[in-house]
């Protein structure tokens, strides 16, 4: 009998299933998009109710497209979209807010507190992290402060908190409570040093321990799904935030091997062993995975908006019909008249750390045109990539290729642009799936099909390179006007 595995892709602005033959060939999938909620200006939530029902739905779907059943399959392997944080019922299940997902602003002002106090060097010591909104742990404190009665059933154990693959386990397993040591590293509660949750900072933002799941290894059996959902109990046994997969994925299994992934947002990450590297440049240290008690760390720079900003011109503007015309428009002119797009929508991650920065777009004249508009933001991507790259260039030494995936490397222009504009080669592989692709190497790895990384190698095959074709002068004189462009986002929601 063939056996599967399945992966779950548990994203921002969709949830995916997709599965695996033994050979790591993808053999069905389905999706299916989340609705994101904006309640006020810079806030971003999702009904994690949702997020469940979805996520479970494309895993029927999946499987139904291929005639397998539970039987079929060896595990699961989830990734998921990182620091978006769920506060549940222990007993019942039932959430005591919407999802405050990642990319939302609306602890600002408590982290501007936090700086103001000091707690900048103890945080990021202890957590590798900048003091930002994007981590949960502001969120989980916004929820137990502002939902009636939430902080004394906290402090009375009746209530959880976990980002969405801890959610996602205690609902197919009925009870089980874990994140893994990838997903921990994004919470801003996590030592990553000693490897536990930091008491300190845990008294520091008032949330009691109990809230908090068992961290385990990234590659290991957490529970069995209960049989009510596929029919039969099937093992779980990875769970990995999705930027993190992506490098796994990317087979950077050594030091100073680096992958950038386009989806919602734009996450550059490299290897650095196991050895946490502290940047200098506004980078954040993270634990990339968790293996037989190994810990391998990365340095990371997070871009909040990338593909999603296509989705603005699809959704929003409706300048395109689908994510695809963007490359046949930016294809259409030959530069973008002087226009340039800062899609910071929900602040400046890496390097700048702006938490008040907005999006918008400079240079517009009368001769700037659709096509001019829709290039300037696939260009907006590639520009602040190379951002962040110098930055990491800066604390660890040249690179000399950079590795890519995810939903918008599929755009050649855009890929083309990348290379060009941080002069380095650009490698795409031939499935750029990487992320899920990384959930299901470990799952795989958790139950043993794999006795080590370095089997994992020999699944991968070739790719696309892109080589830079731009002259230096034209290449400094685009940056000095993007850089230009970037200043004049700052601080444009500050008070």
């Amino acid at each position: 009998m063939k056996k599967y595995i399945m992966a779950f892709d548990s994203g921002t602005t969709s949830c995916r299933t997709l599965i695996f033959d033994s050979e790591f060939n993808i053999v069905s999938s389905a999706k299916k998009e989340l609705k994101q909620i904006f309640p006020k200006p810079g806030w971003v939530e999702e009904d994690p109710n949702e997020i469940f029902s979805t996520q479970l739905g494309t895993a029927v779907e999946a499987m139904a497209k291929i005639n397998i059943n539970a039987k079929d399959i060896v595990s699961i392997g989830i990734t998921n979209q990182r620091e978006t944080t769920i506060v549940w019922d222990k007993t019942t299940g039932e959430v005591l807010y919407n999802a405050i997902v990642w990319q939302c602003r609306r602890t600002s002002k408590y982290c501007d507190y936090l700086k103001a106090n000091g707690h900048r060097d103890e945080i990021y010591q202890k957590t590798g992290l900048e003091i930002d909104a994007y981590f949960s742990a502001t969120k989980i404190k916004w929820i137990l402060d502002n939902v009636e009665g939430a902080k004394e059933r906290a402090k009375n154990g009746e209530l959880l908190f976990g980002t969405v693959e801890t959610f996602l386990i205690w609902k197919l397993t009925k009870g089980v409570h874990v994140t893994d040591y990838s997903n921990a590293s994004r919470t801003m509660l996590y030592n990553i040093n000693t490897l536990e949750w930091d008491e300190e900072l845990l008294n520091l933002m008032d949330i009691p321990r109990c809230m908090l799941p068992e961290v385990k290894n990234t590659a290991e059996v957490y529970g069995k799904t209960s049989r009510e959902f596929f029919g039969e109990e099937i093992k779980i046994s990875s769970a990995v935030g999705d930027q993190q997969a992506a490098l796994f994925g990317q087979g950077c299994f050594k030091e100073a091997e680096a992958k950038n992934t386009y989806g919602t947002g734009a996450f550059l990450l490299i290897n650095t062993g196991d050895k946490r590297v502290e940047s200098k440049n506004g980078l954040v240290s993270t634990i990339a995975w968790g293996i037989d008690e190994k810990i391998t760390y990365a340095l990371e720079g997070s871009i909040f908006i990338a593909g999603s900003s296509i989705q603005w011109l699809r959704d929003d503007l409706k300048l395109i019909d689908s994510a695809e015309d963007s490359e046949y428009l930016a294809n259409k002119v030959d530069d973008t008249e002087g226009c340039y797009v800062v899609p910071a929508f929900t602040g400046l991650g890496a390097p700048y750390w702006n938490q008040y920065a907005r999006g918008i777009i400079c240079g517009l004249t009368r001769s700037v045109k659709k096509a001019h508009l829709v290039r300037a933001t696939l260009e907006s991507m590639a520009y602040l990539s190379n951002d962040v790259l110098k930055a990491m260039e800066e604390d660890l030494g040249e690179l000399k290729t950079l590795k890519v995936d995810g939903g918008a490397s599929s755009n050649d222009f855009l890929m083309q642009f990348q290379a060009d504009i941080i002069n380095r080669e650009v490698i795409r592989p031939e499935n750029i799936e990487s992320t899920v692709r990384g959930a299901a190497f470990l799952a795989a790895l958790g139950v043993g099909m794999f006795k080590s990384i370095d089997e994992i190698l020999k699944k991968f095959n070739g790719d696309k390179k892109f080589e830079p074709n731009m002259t230096n002068e034209t290449r400094e004189n685009k940056l000095k006007l993007w850089h230009k462009a970037v200043s004049r986002a700052f601080d444009w929601a500050e008070d």
